[in-house]
């Protein structure tokens, strides 16, 4: 199943190669172009035939946090610094995986209920080795390190994995790319690099394509579960419209646009508003003097852990929503606002 192989690839900030090689072996025939650039970035055109089209940059990121190899101590365990927004909390006890393959568990200096979430120095992976030397000849400094949880189906639809965020966007346009022979607007599908360590992937392919509309495909919160109420979307309740988080303010226009064609296709969608973090839209919105951006967010539970779980008919959702709204004619001719 391509989720479940995009997920349980390997593809830490930096480190994203592997999961390209299966999107490029996904899409290609499907697209009229693809490039990998000098950073990794995956970018995909589909021609549009519209008579007034536009530049549509599509962005979903390909790589997980994780962890880098930092020293080895004198009793053969591995000190780890953080590729991203990792949790001292959610990582402890749980298994990762180096890209040459050793395993590990992770452990802490302390007990863990002394520490903070942000205490990345605290922590230690096991692998078993017995010294510092044999430590060494397994592990090399900076080796980057994924968590190591397989995928599985859940009930009602849901699955869990680890590096849902953001392996589920890019498995929702590889779907689009399938399933849409022909496009109105020239689009421009990013499978971007570095999303984890500050957009760096998309703001780069931003300036390569200077898009006219910019789309990130990304996992929001499901504010759902016993201990977090604290925000509108919910696993189940369709397509997450993204209306703001802390790296954007989606243009309204685009916003508006999105909410008619899910009213228009009988989509279910929900508004989502992220109270931290951004997504590739943050970048895309930034560059070239500015740029009209827009996001598509799937609902997740557990985000940013070793075990995501989000509901394939919000994903199913998602699909439907991106396919007609990258074939929409819009009406704005120039890249000046008229108010």
């Amino acid at each position: 199943m391509l989720l479940e192989r995009l997920t349980q690839a390997f593809g830490v900030s930096g480190f994203e190669s592997e999961v390209a090689k299966i999107v490029i072996e996904e899409i290609t025939g499907y697209v009229d172009e693809i490039i990998t650039d000098s950073l990794g970035n995956v970018i995909a055109l589909k021609r549009g035939s519209g008579e007034h089209k536009k530049n549509i940059m599509v962005s979903a990121h390909m790589d997980e946090i994780g962890f880098s190899a930092l020293k080895i101590t004198e009793d053969g365990f591995v000190k780890v610094k953080k590729m991203g927004g990792v949790s001292a909390f959610t990582s402890y006890m749980n298994r990762v995986v180096f890209k040459n393959g050793i395993g590990g568990i992770i452990s802490c200096t302390e007990k863990i209920e002394k520490i903070d979430a942000a205490d990345i120095g605290k922590l230690y992976v096991d692998i078993g080795a017995s010294s510092k030397q044999e430590a060494q000849e397994l592990v090399e400094i900076g080796e980057p390190a994924c968590y190591d949880s397989a995928y599985r189906e859940l009930c009602n639809g849901c699955v869990t994995a680890k590096a849902l965020d953001d392996r589920i966007g890019c498995y929702i346009m590889i779907e689009v790319i399938k399933k849409i022979s022909e496009v109105y607007n020239d689009v421009y599908f990013v499978f971007s690099v570095q999303e984890e360590v500050g957009l760096v992937g998309a703001t780069v392919a931003s300036e390569r394509i200077t898009p006219d509309i910019g789309i990130a495909l990304d996992i929001t919160g499901a504010f759902d579960t016993p201990d977090n109420k604290e925000g509108n979307t919910v696993l189940g309740g369709g397509a997450a419209i993204k209306v703001l988080d802390n790296s954007v303010i989606c243009d309204p226009a685009l916003v508006g646009e999105m909410v008619l064609c899910a009213k228009d296709g009988n989509i279910p969608y929900q508004r989502d508003v992220l109270t931290g973090g951004g997504t590739d839209a943050g970048a895309i919105n930034k560059s070239n003097m500015g740029v009209r951006a827009c996001g598509i967010s799937i609902p997740t539970r557990y985000g940013h852990s070793p075990h995501g779980i989000v509901s394939m008919r919000d994903v199913d959702a998602c699909i439907a929503l991106l396919g007609v709204f990258i074939n929409r004619p819009f009406k704005f001719s120039d890249t000046i606002r008229n108010y």
